[in-house]
């Protein structure tokens, strides 16, 4: 294939900071797609320039229009870091493009703050919630963020002295690599500075004696979910987010999600990582939306309705967790159907009929089945004895092999 899109980063030192190649190649174009910011900061004055459009799905059809003539777009910093660039592949082949990409904003914020990159979380809220900040934050974190807007430092302070790190340390830096680069240094609990627009975002995460946290390994503590009774317990929760491997941009369903606390953990285990969560009850719904915000998942997707009728129309899985109504006719049948080549299928039950449905499905398409049986150490008069929970026979499928 030839290459005919070039993809430049370009910083707030315009092109006095481009390669030989890339101000070459900005130079010669024909037309030059970007932000109002970037169109700025690229001297050409014969080429034709196109601003980014919204919905962005339209500037692709734009960009590809112009195939065959020098079209160059401009990005801030890496075109593949949290920027176009990555959505630009998913409909153009790598073969066809140039990348050109400028020092990011994550590098030139770790050299500011002097703090080593591997060691960072690096993340963006832009165009996003903010509580999508939430499974980062953790005693001794480091966090470069990508932010919204000039409010974006205020919204992510009142987090962190909700969750009790109040003390953490905020510095924005804004127009990093320019004459009119600024810092604002400040701490959670009393963060008042105004600042500009276009910025990134270092927090040194220092927790309180009574911080709220919790950790991004799964197995969250059954009290972080709101609930009526249909939850899948931490220990089990556990065992079923093993079964089920989460991995980056994966898509999981979870059918019968009840207060969706797997397909949350789901999405916090691994970047990326997608969940439907799919509940018939109105008021587990409004739950699972109000645990996904807590949680920072809220870009989780509920669907109202019942399994099989109910996953009609949805994008193929990478994974299934039936945590009700395996039993329903059609149900599993629909899933597997579904769940693409490779995938893994867990199912959890707690009664007879429903483990008995399980087995004739390990039966017929192998897997591995499992009954997990829990006791928690209850008051009895003045000494204490285990009360056991209902066990939970599991069932965890590789669709096209061995679990």
């Amino acid at each position: 294939m030839t290459v005919w899109l070039d993809i430049i980063g370009i910083g707030e030192d315009g092109v006095a900071g481009l390669s030989t190649e890339a101000a070459s190649r900005l130079e010669a174009a024909e037309i030059i797609v970007g932000g109002d910011r970037h169109h700025k900061l690229a001297l050409n004055e014969t080429a034709e320039r196109i601003a980014w459009p919204s919905p962005f799905d339209v500037m692709i059809d734009e960009i590809k229009k112009h195939k065959g003539k020098r079209i160059v777009v401009l990005v801030t910093g890496d075109p593949l870091w949290y920027s176009v660039g990555a959505r630009i592949l998913k409909a153009i082949p790598a073969e066809e493009i140039r990348f050109q990409p400028q020092l990011s904003a994550f590098q030139l914020a770790s050299a500011r703050m002097g703090w080593s990159l591997p060691d960072c979380e690096t993340l963006t809220i832009h165009g996003r919630a903010d509580s999508q900040i939430l499974p980062h934050i953790a005693p001794n974190v480091r966090l470069l963020v990508l932010t919204q807007n000039a409010e974006s430092p205020s919204n992510v302070a009142k987090l962190l002295v909700e969750r009790g790190f109040g003390k953490s340390k905020m510095t924005v830096l804004a127009a990093m690599g320019s004459d009119d680069e600024a810092r604002f240094d400040g701490i959670a609990d009393d963060w008042t500075h105004a600042v500009p627009d276009f910025h990134t975002l270092a927090i040194e995460c220092i927790a309180d004696q009574d911080a709220k946290w919790y950790p991004r390994i799964g197995g969250l503590p059954d009290e972080a979910f709101s609930h009526d009774g249909q939850l899948t317990k931490r220990v089990v929760r556990v065992a079923t987010l093993s079964a089920l491997a989460p991995y980056p941009d994966a898509l999981l369903w979870d059918v019968g999600a009840g207060c969706g606390s797997i397909a949350i953990e789901w999405m916090r285990a691994a970047r990326g990582a997608q969940a439907i969560a799919i509940e018939s009850n109105t008021d587990r719904q409004a739950m699972i939306a109000e645990n996904a915000r807590l949680l920072g998942t809220e870009k989780i997707r509920i669907v109202g309705g019942v399994a099989p009728d109910g996953l009609a129309g949805l994008e193929p899985p990478d994974a299934i967790f039936i945590g009700g109504g395996v039993t329903g006719e059609g149900v599993f049948e629909a899933c597997w159907k579904a769940l693409r080549p490779g995938g893994r299928l867990v199912s959890n039950v707690v009664t007879v009929e429903g483990e008995a449905r399980l087995m004739t499905l390990r039966e017929q398409h192998g897997g591995k089945l499992s009954r997990i049986s829990v006791q928690h150490a209850e008051p009895v008069g003045r000494f204490s004895g285990w009360k056991p929970l209902m066990p939970v026979t599991q069932w965890a499928v590789k669709k096209g092999g061995q679990s």
